[in-house]
């Protein structure tokens, strides 16, 4: 049966697979989601085209690495039309310490998760931002003191809901 968006169960497996695992070998990912490993790549390749899988990553143990401070910020724009949103929204899209940037709706315009190497540093950024005729009327912080989950959602979990 497939879904509205075109993709049927071995697809979801597949993707399920690629979300969880990353890069696998043909055979391996045949062997994961119980396909030969001819078709298995054909599908994996108009996955990919078709603009299901954006790219690779890996999972950086990051407090393993450096020490950081993540702070989340929720920020209210002064006004909101489309450009100020724009606006705001390429700007963000520039600065590598914004790790995720969420519109909402409601009483905040968007909520964002910023890592930087220090709290200097942070207030460095938002300093900029504040400068940087983005519009921004107030914002709030809150600092993260760990880490307690970061994960993309379960597909196949959220897939077969949808089919219900």
């Amino acid at each position: 049966m497939r879904e509205r968006n075109g993709l049927d169960a071995a697809d979801i497996r597949i993707l399920s697979a690629v979300q969880k695992h990353g890069q696998l070998s043909k055979s391996k990912l045949a062997e994961i989601v119980n396909l030969s490993p001819t078709p298995c790549l054909a599908r994996l390749t108009r996955l990919r085209a078709a603009g299901f899988i954006r790219g690779y990553h890996a999972d950086i143990a990051l407090e393993r690495v450096v020490d950081v401070t993540r702070v989340v910020v929720t920020v209210s724009l002064t006004h909101h039309r489309k450009t100020d949103f724009d606006r705001f929204e390429n700007h963000i899209k520039t600065v590598d310490e914004i790790t995720t940037c969420v519109a909402t709706g409601g009483g905040i315009d968007y909520v964002m998760t910023v890592v930087a190497p220090s709290l200097s540093a942070f207030q460095e950024l938002m300093d900029d931002l504040l400068s940087a005729d983005l519009a921004i009327d107030r914002y709030m912080t809150y600092f993260a003191t760990r880490l307690i989950k970061a994960e993309q959602p379960n597909l196949a979990k959220l897939s077969a809901h949808r089919t219900r």
